[in-house]
């Protein structure tokens, strides 16, 4: 499944790079806002769930390189790391709901 594909069926909004959402494939969700614990357990093209909208956490992004971060609890994202986002490519979207509603959503379609 594509970060659209499931953009669209948990009714997420898109931040940042939208356009490359359709390429970006999805391999399971991690839930986190340590940073430092987000950078040594999520792994490559994971739905990476967290309310830190902070210029670190697309630090963490690139280097983990995850399919998207999902803003939950409509966490705001920094201007920071809005722009850090579009000049790397980081996909991330926003919802109000929870990081557990929006696992077990994913959950739900696999």
């Amino acid at each position: 499944m594509t970060v659209k594909d499931f953009a669209q069926s948990a009714d997420l909004k898109f931040i940042c790079n939208e356009a490359l959402a359709s390429e970006r494939n999805i391999d399971g969700c991690y839930c986190g806002d340590l940073l430092s614990w987000v950078m040594s357990k999520a792994k490559e093209n994971n739905l990476w769930l967290t309310v830190m909208g902070n210029i670190n956490s697309i630090g963490v992004a690139v280097l983990t390189d995850v399919a998207c971060i999902i803003l939950t609890e409509n966490a705001p994202l920094d201007d920071n790391a809005r722009e850090k986002a579009d000049s790397n490519g980081v996909i991330i979207l926003t919802t109000d709901k929870t990081s557990y509603e929006v696992a077990a959503q994913y959950s739900k379609l696999q």
